[in-house]
């Protein structure tokens, strides 16, 4: 069990990573391993920040449980995170913005919050150019899975809206429509066609990475760890999808979870 909630072993970690702090990186995160093992979610946030302190870190802070046709509105401040307890942490503590779209907000802090969070609202998927996963090979930003499985890289939802939009999401008659408040009240109409709940294999990438020598796997206590560069694995998964578009669909006996 760590004395100091984790701090010191978290950042043991991004260094043996080499991951660079001044650099940009993206964490999906879950904390139930961790919190096992003693580790505190507020000094593992706490270390994430400080380790990044010269560059950007950036966390997913989705909201689709939450904002649905039922209830069609999204609040910057309001609206709670449904991806784990770091995010609402990152949300209440250190963010320094957050971007405006109903289901698949992104709240970062440091340098690059303002080129990766500005647009996201534009386009009618969640996962667009103007999105933060869009913007990530800009600035060559690195990924984090800490605790997470490879089902939950958003990332890839992104290169199936650009390379085959209309096998992976919803038509777009199928169009819903949101409202979504900023931090000064300010009110903007966001639209949104969502993903298809379908049988999607996203460990053929991390294989694919793996055999490049471009996935680094580690262990924090007994917490899995996975981190690659964004730009490989866009690259990846644009080329299986640009060989065959249903390329992300899980075939029979293959690892999948429907996302």
């Amino acid at each position: 069990m760590p004395d100091d909630g984790g701090r010191s072993a978290v950042r043991a970690l991004l260094e043996r990573l080499e991951i660079p702090p001044d650099g940009v990186l993206m964490v999906h995160s879950a904390f139930r391993q961790l919190g096992r093992d003693g580790f505190r979610p507020d000094d593992v946030l706490a270390a994430l920040v400080d380790y990044m302190g010269a560059g950007t870190l950036l966390l997913p802070t989705m909201s689709w449980r939450y904002v649905k046709p039922s209830h069609p509105v999204f609040d910057e401040f309001e609206t709670p995170s449904n991806v784990g307890i770091l995010t609402n942490l990152f949300l209440e503590r250190y963010a320094e913005r957050r971007s405006l779209h109903p289901t698949h907000s992104c709240a970062a802090r440091g340098a690059a919050t303002d080129p990766l969070l500005d647009g996201h609202h534009l386009d009618d998927t969640p996962c667009s150019a103007n999105s933060p996963f869009g913007r990530l090979m800009e600035v060559d930003a690195g990924i984090l899975m800490l605790g997470i499985t490879m089902d939950c890289c958003t990332l890839i939802h992104h290169v199936e809206e650009i390379e085959a939009i209309d096998v992976y999401l919803k038509p777009v008659e199928e169009t819903e429509h949101y409202t979504c408040r900023d931090r000064d009240g300010r009110a903007v109409p966001v639209s949104l066609r969502r993903h298809l709940l379908l049988h999607r294999n996203y460990w053929q990438f991390q294989d694919n990475l793996a055999a490049k020598g471009q996935m680094q796997i580690a262990r924090l206590d007994r917490t899995t760890v996975r981190c690659f560069r964004a730009r490989d694995m866009a690259e990846d998964v644009t080329a299986a999808l640009r060989a065959d578009p249903t390329a992300v669909l899980a075939k029979p006996g293959e690892r999948w979870r429907p996302m």
